[in-house]
């Protein structure tokens, strides 16, 4: 099992002007503990699950991918999730695929049907109704697609988004891993089974997830897709674990990784994050051996 980091406080030590410098270290603190992931929320607002109030510090999530993308070399880079929402399809592959070609090859389009009504009432975001929402993020992922097969530049004809073409030039340097976040049973997993390449689920418990992966197998059955293509990635923060629990941390995972759950983010809460990566550089390890 490998060990991703997700970072949802930019409200770090020393204010805004110590922004940068301190997600410059948390690239650095993240290569260095050997963890496979790096990820920012797709938020503008600051979001209640924190417990920070919305007038906390937000960062435009792809932006700050583009930084990072300066300031490290090995790590995936990705969002937990772009909300279909914001950005118009095509706009976002382009996004995206520029990501990849600055990092080398490590971008990773995270992508979901957004939730966060306030933020897009406040920033004067249209925010449809759910079943809506559904089926743009269903139109975006075969936009995404279209916009990443070189073969294919021609136009895409959807009932919410029309292109006349989907040309994108350059091409990205690895064809982004896609990447479907959300447990729900009956859109959610089988857009997964249809056209994702990982999941991402909140451990509630190891028979919660159980559930959910014989769910999601039904549905590759369903499309004739092979579960076994489909990278099973997961959020820890039930309860939140952190370095002085990394043993404790470690041993809840081993249900986990025993249902073939391949990666666990896990999120710094502190003003201080790059300093709480380096506290839970032994878990990186001690997870590998979970298989």
């Amino acid at each position: 099992m490998e060990l991703g980091f997700h970072v949802p406080i930019f409200d770090i030590d020393g204010g805004p002007t110590a922004i940068a410098g301190e997600l410059a270290r948390v690239g650095q603190a993240t290569e260095a503990s050997g963890a496979s992931w790096l990820s920012f929320m797709d938020h503008f607002f600051q979001i209640q699950p924190t417990g920070l109030p919305a007038e906390s510090h937000m960062l435009e999530g792809y932006t700050t991918l583009g930084y990072l993308a300066a300031h490290t070399s090995t790590v995936d880079l990705g969002l937990l999730v772009t909300g279909v929402t914001y950005r118009h399809p095509g706009l976002l592959a382009k996004t995206v695929t520029t990501l990849d070609v600055l990092s080398g090859g490590r971008a990773v389009l995270g992508i979901g049907a957004a939730w966060f009504e306030r933020e897009h009432h406040g920033l004067g975001v249209p925010f449809p109704p759910l079943k809506e929402r559904f089926e743009r993020l269903e139109e975006a992922l075969q936009i995404s697609a279209r916009m990443w097969d070189p073969e294919n530049n021609g136009p895409y004809e959807g009932k919410y988004y029309q292109l006349a073409e989907t040309l994108c030039s350059p091409q990205p340097l690895h064809r982004p891993r896609v990447l479907i976040g959300g447990g729900g049973e009956k859109k959610t997993l089988r857009l997964v089974a249809q056209y994702g390449d990982a999941c991402n689920l909140f451990a509630s418990s190891p028979a919660d997830i159980e559930h959910k992966l014989d769910v999601l197998r039904r549905h590759c059955d369903d499309v004739g897709r092979d579960y076994d293509d489909i990278r099973v990635t997961i959020m820890a923060n039930n309860p939140r674990p952190g370095p002085e629990t990394v043993d404790e941390f470690v041993r809840a995972m081993a249900d986990y990784a025993k249902l073939g759950v391949a990666q666990v983010m896990v999120t710094p809460t502190t003003g201080s994050p790059a300093a709480w990566i380096d506290g839970m550089t032994p878990a990186v390890s001690k997870l590998a051996e979970l298989g």
